[in-house]
């Protein structure tokens, strides 16, 4: 069945469309967890909580590739509905060229920097540091594509081809997943084998997407010569930067949690909060690939004026949300132990600590796929504003001051339980938003 982004959207059609941005979240996901999974069980703990602190610095950066993303597909959409292929066209080649441009300039000042940066993050231990500029320097050699392919992913959804999204990102993860089996059980390369394993299997995901949209190709999009449009890549910026807050601001937060982990509990409290990362990506992908993948059909759909079709993914998005986070929760609760006893499974303290850290956090899944679409809905819908406030408040703000106050009550209980109270604090705001904005954009 071909599904256009013009069509009426039926459940069963809706989810066909997001389920291949959906499996392609996981799939990005799956760079940081089959690292994490080798060096934890092949290499040591020391190397393993390189990776942790040093993941979240990697994902600050590439966070401009998921503004660029979702700001330019919202600009690229609906430009398409108000039928101007060609310049759709024209703005989709500018916003790839100027992110390659600023992404190269990332990666120099980010390779130079490494140690300036592992510094900050509060590490003194040299054996530690040593472990997180080595990884930090390998992973900004492949930060162009990496950016790249996070921008991609909203483009694809975009020219209508999800399922080649999900492919790319599929060989992509392969690629990584045989480098690293390779590179640490075989040659024995330690943390530095992770690591080109993980850029290699980025520099896959971000080329794939280049290649194909160079090339002739059935979909909505394809590469065409191009002006520079200052105001365009202003309005991409304006409106994405939810998206890139969202990621700055998580990547910040993960920050100030290894650091008052590392106060409360040592390198234990950060292996442990390394694995519930990890578990809540494969978890959050559902959210995180519903809203991407839903975020052009509302963009189209609002720039042709339909509101018909805009109510009708509202209800059906939010009936979805809801009904996901129960499902999240209870699997939550079942697998707690067995998907934390695959990285931990050979220290019954660390495994004990991270299952009951994860159980807490896991309540988290019921709201928080709510506050995550309801940010992207108001990108759609070319409102950057709001879904900056929206971003802003549920992924720094309000979990800046949970993380410094919980623990001083509740100690490390109190940081597994911040996230809770963060998303719970977002969900007020996000639902002002929403039901306030109603009669504006008439959904």
């Amino acid at each position: 069945m071909n599904i256009q982004l013009s069509d009426h959207f039926t459940y069963k059609r809706l989810l066909r469309f997001v389920l291949p941005s959906i499996l392609m979240i996981m799939c990005t996901s799956v760079y940081s967890i089959v690292d994490g999974f080798f060096v934890s069980n092949f290499v040591g703990t020391t190397p393993f909580a390189a990776i942790n602190l040093t993941f979240p610095v990697l994902m600050a950066v590439a966070s401009i590739g998921f503004m660029a993303g979702t700001g330019g597909s919202a600009v690229v959409s609906k430009t398409m509905g108000e039928g101007n292929r060609e310049r759709a066209n024209e703005y989709f080649t500018m916003i790839i060229a100027a992110l390659f441009g600023g992404a190269v300039v990332l990666s120099v000042i980010g390779f130079i920097m490494a140690r300036p940066i592992t510094m900050a993050l509060g590490t003194t231990q040299e054996e530690l540091i040593r472990d997180c500029v080595l990884y930090i320097r390998i992973g900004f050699l492949s930060m162009p594509a990496f950016i790249l392919q996070f921008a991609f992913q909203s483009f694809f959804v975009a020219a209508q081809k999800p399922g080649l999204s999900l492919k790319a990102n599929v060989a992509a993860g392969i690629v990584n997943g045989i480098l690293d089996y390779v590179l640490i059980v075989i040659f024995h390369w330690g943390l530095a084998g992770a690591a080109i394993a993980t850029s290699a299997g980025q520099i896959v995901g971000g080329l794939i997407p280049v290649i194909y949209f160079m090339r002739k190709n059935d979909s909505l999009l394809q590469f065409k010569k191009f002006h520079m449009h200052m105001d365009v890549i202003g309005k991409v910026c304006i409106n994405g930067s939810s998206e890139m807050v969202t990621n700055l601001s998580s990547s910040i937060v993960n920050i100030l949690y290894n650091f008052q982990l590392m106060k409360l509990a040592g390198e234990d409290g950060i292996a442990a909060y390394g694995v519930i990362l990890y578990i809540n990506i494969i978890f959050m992908a559902i959210f995180m690939g519903y809203s991407i993948g839903s975020a052009p059909i509302v963009s189209y759909h609002y720039g042709a004026g339909n509101h018909t079709e805009l109510k009708n993914l509202f209800r059906k998005s939010l009936t979805f949300l809801m009904i996901s986070g129960v499902v999240l929760l209870a699997a939550s609760e079942v697998l707690a132990r067995p998907l934390s006893a695959i990285f931990v499974n050979y220290d019954t303290r660390l495994l004990e600590l991270t299952v009951h850290g994860f159980r807490i956090y896991s309540l988290a899944f019921l709201i928080m796929g709510i506050n995550v679409w309801g940010s992207s809905f108001f990108t759609a819908l070319n409102n950057g504003l709001v879904s900056a406030v929206i971003s802003f408040l549920r992924t720094l703000v309000f979990q800046i001051v949970v993380i410094s106050v919980l623990p001083l009550l509740f100690g490390v209980d109190g940081i597994w339980f911040s996230v809770v109270a963060a998303e719970g604090m977002a969900l007020f705001v996000t639902l002002g938003f929403l039901f306030t904005n109603r009669r504006r954009y008439h959904y």
